[in-house]
């Protein structure tokens, strides 16, 4: 078994917070291990919940053409959710929540390490993007901890705002430069980044 098999296991049995009572499957996440993206959404959603799986409704066919316009599919990411169960009737995760959840999303990155984090929606931004607004900074990047991150819209907020569909569509065109900007860049960094999040420029 791998650690990342285990690690879902350990998930799977989680009971520290009330969602635990209400959940029908808890939802680690999917995809590949060693994935060089990995994509961070808020939350279990109806069908995530029933299935056991990450955006496999409405959102998650659009997440799918997402990745179909650069060239990717599921089994070269990883995808998961800043929390592992659904809150009720599909409200936003609170707090403690979140809280709670955090150290299986840090045990996600530590081994899958992925090169780019791609944050789905305001919640997943504000876990890497302290402090800034999603309206500002989607399609933009930002080294956190030295590693990138790359913020987008929800992709469920298309399904409600039709107007944000060309959006999270353009952002997401820009990830191959991201990523070979990052390949381009890596021989030629210094053992330790400088602290702080280094804005990067896509242009």
């Amino acid at each position: 078994m791998t650690a990342l098999a285990d690690l879902n296991r350990e998930i799977s049995l989680c009971q520290d917070c009330e969602l635990a009572k209400t959940r029908n499957n808890v939802v680690p996440g999917g995809g590949s291990e060693n994935a060089e993206i990995m994509f961070v959404g808020e939350a279990p959603g109806f069908y995530e919940d029933q299935q056991g799986k990450p955006f496999v409704g409405s959102a998650g066919k659009f997440l799918d053409e997402l990745l179909q316009s650069i060239g990717l599919d599921r089994t070269k990411v990883y995808i998961c959710n800043v929390i592992k169960c659904r809150p009720p009737n599909n409200r936003d995760p609170f707090p403690q929540e979140i809280e709670a959840c955090r150290k299986w999303l840090d045990r996600q990155i530590e081994i899958i390490s992925p090169k780019v984090i791609v944050t789905l929606g305001r919640h997943s931004m504000a876990r890497f993007f302290r402090g800034a607004s999603i309206g500002k900074i989607h399609g933009t990047a930002q080294r956190v901890d030295g590693r990138l991150c790359f913020a987008m819209y929800h992709p469920a907020a298309a399904l409600h705002q039709q107007s944000l569909r060309k959006t999270i569509e353009a952002d997401i065109l820009k990830l191959p430069e991201i990523i070979a900007q990052q390949q381009d860049e890596s021989p030629r960094e210094e053992p330790k980044a400088e602290p702080g999040p280094e804005q990067l420029s896509l242009f």
